[in-house]
């Protein structure tokens, strides 16, 4: 019996070799991006990337309803420059809502790539970037209603770094992964009045905000060529920030961190058109509040 077995074909064997899975193509994954993570591939020359976000900042007795657009533009295969304006509005429970809709602050990105993952060169896109905030949101003198302020009220330069790197699961479907870090200085900026560093309506000096670090550890599983479940896992800290008087009287926030996940689901209609719909819970870290924020976004790419 032995002999025999010795010289019998094993076609189970064989159909299970033919039956691998074949790669899936980089050109049938279409992403909308994570609820959180910039992307590190710059855009080509001439196109556009126009992606509107709103969300609803939840807390225990506040709702900041507020909207992010982001609009970049490819100036070179390798630079590409965006800009990000906001507007805001505050629900609160216990006193006065804001009296509109605010602008926010806008912030000027410039970002330039080092390498670029391709099939012929698998190897990660990175990417240095740049980005400047402005103080075009209100933040003091607000008066009765502190819930005007939508701004941070400081002209913050942040310089960071994007890590994206393709993968092939053992399904052979495709899995983005990104990682995104910034390191952000703000200036020291001037204060009247009721403000959003907590001041009272007699107030006149100076708030001097402090350095913050950020690191973005995101992924995308292409479930479908167009449905894609997205997770984001940040971190964030923050130095203490000082608010000093003419008088010389000083008040210190102390220094915080928190921790975050945001889970999203994208669904794309073509490759340049899709839709996200995700929620950020800021976790309990320390000196932070949490938080439950519900976003929806729109990405187009011309």
């Amino acid at each position: 019996m032995a002999s025999l077995a010795c010289v019998l074909p094993f076609p189970a064997a064989a159909q299970q070799t033919a039956a691998a899975p074949t790669p899936q193509p980089l050109d049938d994954a279409w992403w909308t991006g994570p609820m959180l993570a910039p992307n590190a591939n710059t855009l080509p020359r001439g196109h556009m990337y126009f992606e509107p976000y709103l969300f609803d900042v939840q807390t225990s007795n506040t709702n900041s309803y507020g909207s992010l657009t982001y609009i970049n533009y490819g100036v070179t295969d390798r630079f590409t420059i965006g800009l990000q304006p906001t507007f805001g509005y505050n629900a609160v429970s216990n006193a006065p809502s804001s009296s509109g809709v605010g602008v926010g602050d806008t912030t000027v990105i410039a970002q330039y790539g080092l390498t670029r993952f391709t099939m012929d060169n698998p190897i990660p896109s990175t990417a240095i970037v740049l980005e400047q905030a402005f103080p075009t949101g209100r933040y003091d003198n607000l008066g009765t209603r502190p819930s005007d302020g939508v701004g941070g009220g400081a002209y913050t330069t942040s310089i960071g770094l994007y890590v994206q790197n393709i993968f092939w699961l053992p399904n052979r479907r495709i899995f983005r992964a990104r990682l995104d870090m910034l390191q952000s200085f703000s200036q020291r900026t001037q204060v009247s009045g009721v403000s959003v560093f907590g001041t009272d309506a007699s107030f006149h000096g100076y708030a001097y905000p402090g350095s913050s670090f950020y690191v973005d550890a995101a992924g995308e599983y292409s479930a479908t060529r167009s449905w894609v479940p997205a997770l984001d896992v940040t971190y964030r800290y923050t130095d203490n920030t000082a608010v000093v008087s003419t008088l010389g009287a000083k008040t210190n926030s102390g220094p915080s961190a928190e921790y975050a996940v945001a889970p999203a689901i994208e669904y794309n209609w073509t490759p340049a058109w899709g839709a996200l719909l995700g929620t950020r819970f800021i976790l309990r870290g320390f000196n932070t509040k949490p938080s439950t924020t519900p976003a929806i976004a729109i990405s187009f790419f011309d």
